[in-house]
C-alpha cells in the first residue's frame, strides 16, 4: 500500500520552495519579524528533515520523536521501551545534549544515510566510532563538547531488536533547556518526526509549555501521542482524568494518551521501567509501524498536515518580506531626502557667498599681496568646513528620520578613521576641485598666448576665477577682474565650466557618502525579489499538491 500519492511536480515545486525560503531575510525589527525568522527556520526543518525525504521514500520508516520539557523523563522513557540503556538519564539538568536515534538494525541504513536529516553528522557509522556513552573518563563528553564549539550538530545512531522494524525513536534535547543551541534543537527535531510523542509530568502538565507544543501539533495537524510521566498512585486517576479533560477542551481528545507512574527508577535515572510501565506505549507505536493501515494514516496525516499549514504560512511569510522592503524602501529614502536637502544647503550657500569669510575674507582683502597659493588654501578651508556642516547635518536629520520610524532602526554613521575618515575625504575632493581650477586657467593662458590678449598668470587665474564663483556679492571684484583680463564671453566661459565642477564634486562626495550611510542597509539584501519568489513558488505548489 502506498503511504502517500505523490503528484507530478510536487517534489519540484517543493525543493523551489525551499530554495526560496532559505534565500528569505527579515533582518528589521519589526513587528512579526521575529515569528517570520522562526517560521523560516521551522519551515526549512520541515522540508529538509521531514516532507522531503518522506515524499522521495513514501515506504521508510516512521521517526517517533519524543520531545518535552526538563527532567519529564524522556531518555528513561525510551531506554525502557527499547529494553537498555541507549541514553543518558539522570538528574543533571540538560541531560540529552547529542540527540540519539534508536532503530531496529534492519533500518539502520536508512537513519545513517546523511540525506536523512541532512543537517546532523552521525556518531555510531562508518567513520565515526561509538564512544560507550557511560565510559569513566568521560571521552564522550569532551568529544562532544568539541563538536559543539565547531558547530557541528551531532545524531547520535543506535540500533535495538527491541523495537519493531519501520519505526525508530529520538530523544530530543529539551525544548525549554537553559541552552539556547539545545532549545532549537529540539525544535528542529520535532519537525522531522512523522509522529510527535510530547512527554510530560503529573507536576508540569499544566504549564504552558506542554500546551504550546500541543497546539502547533494540532495546527499541522500531526501524528500524536502525549505520555503522563511520574504520576503518584495516590492521585493517579484524579490527574489523568484532568489531563483528558484538558485535552479535549482543547480539540485534542482523540489523541492516544498514556500514563507512567511514579517509580523509583524514573525519579533518579538510574534504571529502567518495568515492561508494564510502558507497554501500553510501545504497543501503540509497534501498531503504528506494523499496521498497513495505521502507518498509512500516521504518515499520510503529518505529511499532508505540513502541507496544508503551507497555505498559512507562506503567505504570512510572504507578508512578512512585503514589510521588509516596504522599510528598507522608506529608510532608503529618508537618507536619500537628507542628503538632497544637503545638496540643496550647498548650493544656496555657494550662491551666497558663505565660502567667502573668516579667514578666506580676510586673505582676499590683502590679495595679492597675500599670494595666491594663501588665498587658495583658504578658500579650500570654507568649501570644505561647508561640505562637512552639510554631511553632518545630512547625517543627523537621517539618524532621527530613523528613530521615529516604525521599524526602530539606529542609522550606521562610519565615524572618521584616519585616512579613510570624512575629514579627509571632504579634503580630498576639495583638492581635485581647486586643481580643476588651476587646469581651467593654464588652458585659458594657453589659449590667450596663441591669441592677441596679453599673456595671464594661470595661478592668479584661477584663485579670481575660485572668489568670483564662491564669494557671492563679496566676490564680485574677481569676475570683474577676470572679465577684464580675459574678456567678458571667456570669463563667463570658465566660470559656468568651473561651477559645473563644482556641482559634479558636490554631488559625487554627497552621492558616496549616502552610499556609505546605505551600505549596512543594502547589505540586509531585502527586495522586492524575495517576496515575489515566495508568492510565485507558493502559487506552482497550490497546483500541484
Amino acid at each position: 500500500m502506498a503511504i502517500l500519492d505523490v503528484r507530478p511536480g510536487l517534489i519540484e515545486a517543493l525543493s523551489l520552495m525551499r530554495d526560496h525560503v532559505d534565500a528569505a531575510r527579515f533582518p528589521l525589527p519589526l513587528p512579526g519579524a521575529s515569528r517570520a525568522r522562526r517560521d523560516r527556520q521551522e519551515l526549512l526543518a520541515q522540508l529538509d528533515d521531514y516532507l522531503m525525504p518522506r515524499l522521495r521514500a513514501p515506504q521508510a520508516p516512521l521517526l517517533a520523536v519524543v520531545g518535552g520539557s526538563t527532567g519529564a523523563g524522556k531518555s528513561t522513557l525510551v531506554n525502557s521501551l527499547v529494553g537498555r540503556r541507549v541514553s543518558e538519564a539522570g538528574v543533571l539538568r540538560p541531560t540529552t545534549r547529542t540527540p540519539v536515534l534508536v532503530c531496529h538494525p534492519r533500518d539502520r541504513e536508512w537513519f545513517a544515510d546523511p540525506r536523512i536529516l541532512p543537517g546532523f553528522a552521525r556518531e555510531g557509522v562508518a567513520g565515526l566510532p561509538r564512544q560507550d556513552w557511560w565510559d569513566p573518563d568521560h571521552r564522550h563528553k569532551r568529544q562532544e563538547a568539541a563538536r559543539r564549539a565547531a558547530g557541528q550538530p551531532y545524531l547520535r545512531l543506535e540500533t535495538a531488536d527491541a523495537l519493531p522494524p519501520g519505526l525508530a525513536l529520538l530523544d530530543a534535547p529539551d525544548v525549554d533547556s537553559l541552552v539556547t543551541a539545545n532549545r532549537e534543537l529540539a525544535a528542529q527535531l520535532i519537525c522531522a518526526a512523522d509522529i510527535w510523542i510530547l512527554v510530560t509530568t503529573a507536576a508540569r502538565y499544566a504549564d504552558a509549555l506542554p500546551w504550546h507544543l500541543l497546539r502547533s501539533a494540532k495546527e499541522y495537524d500531526v501524528a500524536l501521542g502525549t505520555v503522563l510521566d511520574r504520576v503518584p498512585h495516590q492521585i493517579a486517576d484524579e490527574v489523568s482524568r484532568h489531563y483528558a479533560a484538558l485535552l479535549t477542551k482543547a480539540g485534542l481528545g482523540d489523541v492516544p494518551r498514556f500514563t507512567v507512574p511514579e517509580l523509583p527508577e524514573s525519579a533518579d535515572g538510574g534504571g529502567l521501567l518495568p515492561r508494564t510501565a510502558v507497554h501500553g506505549l510501545g504497543e501503540w507505536l509497534r501498531h503504528c509501524a506494523q499496521d498497513a493501515v495505521a502507518r498509512d494514516a500516521a504518515a499520510r496525516r503529518t505529511a499532508r498536515g505540513v502541507l496544508n499549514s503551507l497555505r498559512r504560512r507562506m503567505p504570512a511569510l510572504a507578508g512578512a518580506s512585503a514589510a521588509q522592503h516596504a522599510a528598507v524602501v522608506r529608510l532608503t529614502g529618508h537618507v536619500a531626502a537628507a542628503y538632497r536637502g544637503a545638496a540643496e544647503r550647498v548650493a544656496e550657500a555657494v550662491a551666497r557667498g558663505d565660502v567667502l569669510c573668516g579667514a578666506a575674507l580676510a586673505r582676499w582683502r590683502g590679495y595679492p599681496a597675500c599670494g595666491p597659493e594663501a588665498l587658495r588654501g583658504a578658500l579650500a578651508d570654507g568649501c570644505a568646513a561647508l561640505l562637512r556642516t552639510a554631511v553632518d547635518q545630512a547625517d543627523e536629520t537621517a539618524a532621527r528620520r530613523w528613530r521615529l520610524d516604525p521599524a526602530e532602526v539606529v542609522l550606521p554613521v562610519p565615524r572618521d578613521d584616519g585616512e579613510d575618515g570624512l575629514t579627509e575625504r571632504i579634503r580630498d575632493a576639495v583638492e581635485r576641485w581647486c586643481t580643476s581650477l588651476i587646469d581651467l586657467a593654464y588652458e585659458e593662458a594657453r589659449f590667450a598666448r596663441d591669441g592677441e590678449r596679453a599673456p595671464v598668470d594661470p595661478e592668479d587665474t584661477a584663485v579670481l576665477l575660485g572668489v568670483a564663483l564662491l564669494g557671492g556679492r563679496r566676490g564680485r571684484g574677481a569676475g570683474e577682474r577676470l572679465a577684464e583680463r580675459l574678456g567678458a564671453l571667456a570669463a563667463l566661459r570658465m566660470r559656468d565650466r568651473a561651477a559645473d565642477e563644482l556641482t559634479t564634486m558636490v554631488d559625487e562626495l554627497l552621492r558616496a557618502e549616502r552610499e556609505r550611510r546605505l551600505a549596512p542597509l543594502d547589505a540586509l539584501e531585502v527586495s522586492p525579489r524575495q517576496q515575489a519568489a515566495l508568492i510565485a513558488t507558493f502559487s506552482v505548489l497550490r497546483k500541484v499538491s
